[in-house]
This record gives C-alpha cells, sequence and structure tokens, in this order.
C-alpha cells in the first residue's frame, strides 16, 4: 500500500484527472459561476434547482484543484486496500448523500437559523474526500508516533532522579503526540476551511456520511457494488476461472485420465504417455472414440 504512484488504484487516478480536467474546462468555457449555491438568489430568487446535482462537479480556483488533488493522491491507499469495486461502490452509493444533504442543511437549517448570514456553499466535491478521510482514519493505522515540544530536557548531570522526573512529566505535558498520518490531513484540513463556513459544512457532512457507510447505517449502500467490469476486475477473473477449470478437469480425470507427459511426468512418477501414430488416429475415428 505504500507503492509509489497509482499501482492498483486506477479509481483514485481517474478521480485526480476530472478534478484537474473539470476545473481546466470550467475556467475554458466561463461556466465556474454556475457550480456554487448561494440560496439567495439561486434557489428561492432564481428557482435554479439544478445547483443542488451540479455544485459537486469540479472546483473553481486553482488553490482548491491543487489541494484536492494531494488529497485524493493521499487517499489512494484506501482503494488498495479495499479494492477498486469497493472503492468505486463507496463513492457511488453515497453520491445521493454527499450531494443532497449539504444544500438541503444549508437552505432549511443553516441560513434561517443565522438569519441569513450564511448563504453560500462552494462548488467541488470536498464531501467526498472527507468522507474517504473518515475511512482512512480508522482503517489505515499509523506507522510511528513523534511528540513536538517547546523547550529541550535539562542535562542528566546537573539534577536529581526526581527531579528529572517531574520535569520529563511537564514538558510531555505540554508536548504535542503527532503519528506518520499527520501530514496527510494538512491538504483536507485547508479545503474545509478554504470558504469558510460553507467549506467546514461540506467537510462536516462528508465526514459524517463516511462514519455512517462505515457502520452499516446508511441504508443499502454498504452492500451494493458496481459491476465487476466497470474498474477492470473481470479481466482478472478471466484466468482465475481458467485455472479453475482445469484444476476441475485434472480432479475430474482422476489418477487415470489426467497422466501427465515430460517434465511433470518425471517429477510426479508417472509413466509418460505415448503419442498415437496417424494411423491409430484414423482407427480411432471410425471406431468412434476419437
Amino acid at each position: 500500500m505504500i507503492t509509489s504512484g497509482f499501482t492498483n488504484a486506477p479509481v483514485s487516478q481517474f478521480l485526480v484527472f476530472s478534478t484537474v480536467i473539470g476545473a481546466l474546462l470550467a475556467s475554458l468555457t466561463d461556466t465556474r459561476y454556475y457550480i456554487h449555491i448561494q440560496v439567495v438568489p439561486h434557489i428561492w430568487s432564481y428557482g435554479q434547482f439544478w445547483r443542488v446535482l451540479t455544485w459537486q462537479v469540479c472546483y473553481t480556483n486553482s488553490t482548491e484543484v491543487l489541494f484536492a488533488v494531494l488529497s485524493f493522491y493521499q487517499l489512494r491507499v484506501v482503494e488498495r486496500l479495499w479494492g477498486s469495486r469497493k472503492f468505486a461502490s463507496f463513492i457511488l452509493s453515497t453520491l445521493p448523500y454527499t450531494t443532497l444533504l449539504p444544500p438541503l442543511i444549508l437552505t432549511f437549517i443553516l441560513r434561517p437559523l443565522t438569519f441569513g448570514r450564511i448563504n453560500h456553499l462552494p462548488a467541488g466535491p470536498t464531501p467526498i474526500i472527507f468522507a474517504l478521510l473518515a475511512n482512512y482514519y480508522a482503517a489505515i493505522p499509523y506507522t510511528y508516533k513523534y511528540r513536538i515540544s517547546p523547550y529541550s530536557p535539562p542535562a542528566t548531570s546537573q539534577t536529581s532522579s526526581t527531579s528529572n522526573v517531574n520535569t520529563y512529566a511537564s514538558l510531555w505535558s505540554k508536548s504535542l503526540t503527532l503519528t506518520s498520518k499527520s501530514t496527510s490531513y494538512l491538504a483536507p484540513l485547508q479545503l474545509a476551511l478554504s470558504q469558510f463556513p460553507g467549506s467546514f459544512l461540506a467537510a462536516a457532512v462528508g465526514w459524517a456520511v463516511g462514519t455512517a457507510w462505515r457502520r452499516d447505517v446508511l441504508p443499502y449502500a454498504s452492500a451494493w457494488r458496481v459491476p465487476g467490469w466497470l474498474v477492470g476486475e473481470e479481466k482478472k477473473r478471466g484466468f482465475e476461472g481458467l485455472r479453475a477449470r482445469l484444476d476441475a478437469e485434472r480432479e475430474r480425470d482422476g489418477a487415470g485420465g489426467g497422466l501427465a507427459s515430460g517434465i511433470l511426468a518425471g517429477e510426479t512418477g508417472q509413466r509418460p504417455r505415448q503419442r498415437r501414430t496417424l494411423g491409430e488416429m484414423v482407427a480411432e475415428q471410425f471406431r468412434g472414440r476419437g
């Protein structure tokens, strides 16, 4: 799972390239202003309800694109852990929740409670990233831990053992404990705070959806799977099926029908079968044994 690049992670590779290409197309076609959501005027004044379904298509500025690409690249280890089929199934099965919940919560809960001050939901698949991040947090273990302290320990030659213990205890209490996974959260955190509070709402909903999926709370989401051919698993199954058929034929033929020849016969101690002559093959055709 620590292999560099997109080895065994085709879905993550697609997410990275689609994030960049989508933002580029939105800039070239000057359609960036049709992706984000403002409850007023987009929803209530103009009636543009289609924005509820399209606001996750792409990001609208280069900074968010950069951090989104870094986030998807870091989260490719989840695809290697689950497999491409389960990874793609997770994204598609949680897509209705990550798409509809943030606009509905903003429109019917947050905006009325804040008297219209929270009115904006930025564009981009931030909920998808944080749904994956919640499972990354729960499923991927860290390899090491380290502490950062603002003070250095005193010299041991000038103090007693009791005072050293107390000093070290006070230093550890003021230190910050980090793990090997800590840097992986920096890019998603930047996305969550980039256009606060709308981006933070999308991140919080994504984390909640990812946690709910992991605990089998979302109905019909955990058990559903995309077809294997969609992520290229049918080719792998073809070789496995061929080997299974060969093994089944060998077991069905038994000791008499499955006699080996050549090198395998010498290794197993079996007597190699001699090739039939042309006359014997023609004679067996007439006998009905061919």
